[in-house]
């Protein structure tokens, strides 16, 4: 578990940093580094939607997913927490909620090849070489990102930790499930979602990216059939 405790340790310090410069940072500014935010967030969603390779697992999954997260409201529930939080620490600048930085960090840090073998990796081998260099990575990234999505980013750490704990854990149980086409196919399914992040960062569209949460944990099953 070292390898995740010291990629949670860089998220930590890097949202510390990103909300600290945020500060000082002018609006005007601040806008402008949304906008590029939004921009690479689309970019980093379709950059992953590619390495899918079956497009059935992508629509069964979404459909699957869209019903399991909208039946159960995640949005609503997400936003009702983040509420909670917002009346302790008051947003300055309304444009982003914490609900919106915490979904986007969350996705942004643990959807992806790296995070799923390195987790593995870790828990099987104890080889946490693949982990130490995505902490690196998510070091200036949640600080970058912090700067424009503010406390959303730093609470995201939680979800860092309990989903790649999560795996290092049950890498035993869970690693023959989740083979390289598994993988692959997870990873189209989030980035799918963050191409929905990076419109919504850019105010073209209002997608409830939080009730499509689930699509992610459909693919490994469905590929156990196809």
């Amino acid at each position: 578990m070292i390898g995740v405790f010291v990629n949670v340790l860089t998220v930590l310090i890097g949202s510390l940093v990103g909300m600290l410069l945020k500060r000082g940072i002018p609006e005007k500014i601040t806008e402008a580094l949304m906008t590029g935010i939004g921009l690479c967030t689309v970019f980093i969603g379709v950059s992953g939607a590619l390495k899918g390779e079956n497009t059935l697992v992508l629509i069964l999954s979404m459909a699957i997913g869209t019903v399991i997260g909208t039946a159960l409201d995640l949005d609503r529930q997400l936003n009702r927490l983040a509420a909670w939080i917002e009346k302790r620490f008051k947003q300055e600048n309304g444009q982003v909620t914490i609900a919106e930085g915490f979904v986007t960090a969350s996705l942004l840090f643990c959807v992806g090849a790296m995070t799923i073998v390195g987790s593995l990796q870790a828990g099987l081998t104890g080889d946490c070489e693949m982990l130490y260099t995505k902490a690196t990575l998510d070091l200036i990234s949640s600080c970058v990102l912090a700067a424009s999505l503010g406390l959303g980013v730093l609470l995201s750490d939680f979800f860092v930790l309990g989903f790649q704990g999560g795996l290092v854990l049950l890498a035993g149980f869970v690693a023959p499930f989740l083979t390289d086409y598994a993988i692959n196919e997870m990873t189209c399914a989030g980035s799918v979602l963050i191409i929905g992040l990076g419109l919504n960062l850019l105010g073209v569209t209002k997608i409830k990216v939080a009730n499509y949460l689930p699509v992610i944990l459909i693919p490994p099953i469905l590929c156990m059939f196809m």
